[in-house]
């Protein structure tokens, strides 16, 4: 196929659409595999999720690509009827990092764990969001690692009793958010995978954008960890733990009487307080938009074990520059340069550059 070297529309128009009256569902995007999870495994209602919208997206199945690193999560790209690779661990987001940047007709996504994201993979991670690569990036958190029968993960809480800590972790856990928010990547959005609607939201928002997006989801493990995210699963217990992002809307959880709001503190960081107490000019109101990433930062670190507080949607979405489309800027530039298309130019030539030398 010939390799599109120009720059390429904002967001998904930037890959070809398909026809206006070729019609595709969810069941166009389904493999014939035989679907291999454990049962009650999240991971089952994030495939129907992600199956059930990619239609909407109004593109070509040979046009989308899905690369996977190794767990139970990367299994994902044998169920979709697209195109995938299901690489090896922890290098799914360098492998679509090429793909993205040689291939501008291309919807690439990256599905993995936090396993294998942000362990042996946290290097490759966090290059590719602070690069702003033009990757839709699906990390699955179920705070151990189901594959390998249970070892605790680099998202298990301290104390987590698991085969490889029976005694307990001693292990300070990542926050992926942070670690997005740190890392400066352009779209970071959390979700779960019991919440249909929530979840499918925040997925089609991270396709829509044009560079990194990563999106956390709570993903439950039914064998090595069950019920780590049940107190968000528990309607009663949701609505008073839960704090939706909504842009320009206050940060707030719960309803009534027992509703509560971040504010800003004196330090520079956020607290939550009870809203009948809060100073209204402490109000924290969301602002995914803002170039600056600190406040949603501070949402993040809002976050602990027990689940007190738990903020879920949209973090970050702002627009900068995509790595992919600056080396295709390049390259395109020097094939202008060369009066042709670059096989016709000299090979030796372009290796050698200015700076050659004959050794004797």
């Amino acid at each position: 196929m010939t390799i599109d070297l120009g720059m390429p529309a904002l967001g998904t128009s930037g890959v070809p659409q398909r026809d206006a009256d070729d019609k595709l569902t969810g069941k166009d995007f389904t493999s014939d595999q035989e679907v291999r999870w454990c049962p009650g495994c999240g991971d089952y209602a994030v495939l129907k999720s992600v199956q059930g919208f990619l239609p909407d997206l109004g593109l070509r199945r040979e046009n989308i690509v899905f690369v996977s690193g190794i767990g139970c999560s990367s299994r994902f790209p044998y169920y979709l009827d697209t195109y995938g690779m299901h690489s090896i661990h922890g290098r799914a987001p360098a492998i679509a990092t090429g793909l993205a940047t040689s291939r501008s007709d291309l919807s690439v996504w990256v599905v993995t764990g936090d396993g294998d994201a942000l362990s042996i993979g946290g290097n490759h991670l966090i290059h590719a969001m602070r690069r702003n690569v033009n990757l839709t990036i699906l990390l699955f958190n179920n705070k151990i690692y189901g594959l390998t029968k249970g070892q605790y993960s680099p998202t298990s809480d301290v104390g987590s009793v698991t085969k490889s800590t029976p005694a307990g972790s001693v292990d300070r856990p990542f926050n992926p958010v942070s670690l997005a928010l740190g890392a400066e990547a352009t779209f970071v959005g959390r979700t779960m995978d019991s919440d249909r609607k929530h979840l499918t939201s925040v997925l089609k928002a991270a396709a829509d954008h044009r560079g990194t997006s990563l999106v956390e989801i709570y993903q439950n493990c039914p064998i090595f960890n069950d019920g780590a995210f049940q107190l968000l699963k528990d309607k009663d217990e949701a609505q008073a733990r839960i704090m939706h992002l909504v842009d320009g809307e206050p940060v707030r959880v719960g309803e009534g009487d027992q509703a509560r709001v971040a504010v800003h503190t004196e330090f520079g960081s956020l607290a939550v307080v009870p809203e009948a107490e809060a100073d209204p000019a402490t109000i924290v109101r969301h602002d995914a938009g803002a170039t600056d990433p600190s406040q949603a930062f501070a949402l993040s670190r809002l976050d602990d074990p027990t689940f007190a507080q738990v903020p879920m949607g949209i973090f970050r979405s702002v627009s900068r520059p995509t790595y992919d489309d600056g080396v295709r800027a390049q390259v395109d530039s020097a094939v202008r340069q060369g009066g042709g298309p670059a096989a016709d130019r000299d090979l030796a030539g372009l290796l050698a550059g200015n700076d050659t030398w004959t050794v004797h």
